[in-house]
């Protein structure tokens, strides 16, 4: 899993409550089980105007030019602004993959669905909460400001703007130190390595009849 632990990126606003995970990757490009190839489809049916389907040559969909990841100001963004409950609906883990997969490393909002927030940290990308005051003026300087960035310190567990404004926000030291180490479930697992290959020598030893 990739590391997180500073990121300054191009900040694109996403000003809508309760984005569920449907629409975040739709259900019918939920086939594959790789964590690529999800990024061209991320809010399909709000980025395109023509209905998605598994296959189809995206490059020459119709783009929907009044939605936010269409606008010529907001290409190459790594950090996402929304608003309350962001990834609500199903714990499909596709929904942070297709974030990932289109350069989003960070997004930022007043309020995660629980199966979502944990699935960032499980996937290297940091949910960030801040209050509603500071997510109001995020949207407006974002909106006001051409190029607008954010440096995200996850050590620090501050955001601070162009204009030097800092966001203080929580996040579980665990939780914390998994993603700037890398470390999801498989990478924690294997820093015992050494203490499974003990165990399973040894049960080979005691008992011999289970291993054929």
């Amino acid at each position: 899993m990739q590391k997180f632990e500073k990121l300054t990126g191009l900040v694109v606003p996403l000003d809508r409550s309760n984005v569920d995970t449907d629409a975040i990757i739709p259900k019918q490009f939920l086939k594959s089980i790789h964590r690529t190839g999800f990024g061209p489809n991320l809010f399909d049916a709000w980025r395109y105007l023509d209905h998605g389907e598994l296959g189809m040559d995206n490059s020459k969909r119709p783009l929907n030019p009044d939605f936010v990841l269409n606008d010529e100001r907001y290409q190459g963004v790594q950090i996402l602004i929304a608003r309350a409950n962001f990834g609500c609906g199903s714990s499909r883990e596709h929904a942070v993959w297709a974030l990932q997969d289109y350069g989003i490393r960070a997004v930022v909002a007043p309020s995660f669905a629980d199966i979502f927030y944990n699935n960032c940290f499980k996937n290297g990308m940091l949910p960030v909460v801040l209050e509603e005051n500071g997510m109001d003026q995020l949207f407006k300087e974002t909106e006001a400001k051409l190029g607008y960035s954010l440096d995200i310190d996850l050590s620090a567990q501050t955001v601070t703007t162009p204009d030097g404004d800092v966001f203080k926000f929580d996040v579980d030291g665990f939780r914390k130190r998994c993603l700037s180490d890398g470390l999801d479930d498989i990478g924690l697992t294997l820093q015992h390595r050494q203490d499974i290959e003990a165990y399973e020598q040894r049960r080979r030893s005691e008992a011999l009849w289970l291993f054929p």
